[in-house]
């Protein structure tokens, strides 16, 4: 039976996925539920064949996985596979509209990512949380402080110049315990900024 296939789609998921194999001729010929830790074991003793996946979240590190065996894997984005989907709509179903998909010559495929790219593309959408962070830390300390008569200017550059003296001069208007907050909220400031830098300084490196 294996002999027969031609092609094979894995459909990608937390702990069972489902294997589709087509011969030459588009008929199913494999349908297969594997664990996950048991997918690179299957993977390994299947003879080179085109393998294809939808472009998910993991599927880029299964992709370099699977093609260490010599397959030659397609990532196809999920609106493409889509379009060859049967009703009832479930695992199997979108094993084997992958598996029709990825037999299309004119199929468009998604690049399978290396991993340094992968590395750049974390460390970049962790910078962007961090600097929405970072905004929405200082915006609540300007509101906070403005409530006790302490005014800041709305420039991060600004905040981080004025913050500390405005903290020393206008203490008198703080209790201890107001004091203690806004200092513990400086120093969160502080943390989120040390890890900007540190993501700035690794960009700046790889680039």
């Amino acid at each position: 039976m294996a002999q027969a296939i031609s092609v094979l789609s894995i459909d990608i998921a937390k702990l069972v996925f489902h294997v589709v194999g087509m011969d030459d001729s588009g008929h199913v010929v494999l349908r297969k539920r594997l664990a996950r830790s048991a997918l690179l074991a299957f993977m390994a003793n299947v003879p080179p064949l085109r393998i294809g996946m939808e472009a998910c979240g993991s599927a880029h590190d299964w992709a370099r996985c699977v093609r260490q065996h010599g397959h030659d894997v397609r990532l196809i984005a999920p609106q493409f596979v889509s379009a060859y989907v049967k009703s009832p709509q479930n695992d199997a179903c979108d094993a084997e509209a992958l598996c029709e998909a990825v037999t299309r010559p004119t199929m468009r495929v998604v690049p399978i990512t290396r991993v340094e790219p992968q590395d750049l593309q974390a460390l970049q959408r962790i910078r962007e949380r961090l600097i929405k962070a970072r905004t929405a830390l200082v915006n609540e300390i300007r509101g906070l402080l403005n409530e006790y008569g302490i005014v800041l200017p709305q420039s991060i550059a600004r905040f981080r110049a004025l913050i500390v003296d405005k903290l020393e001069d206008d203490q008198a208007k703080l209790t201890a315990l107001g004091t203690e907050v806004f200092w513990h909220l400086y120093d969160e400031f502080l943390a989120v900024e040390k890890r900007l830098a540190y993501d700035d300084e690794k960009l700046v490196a790889i680039g």
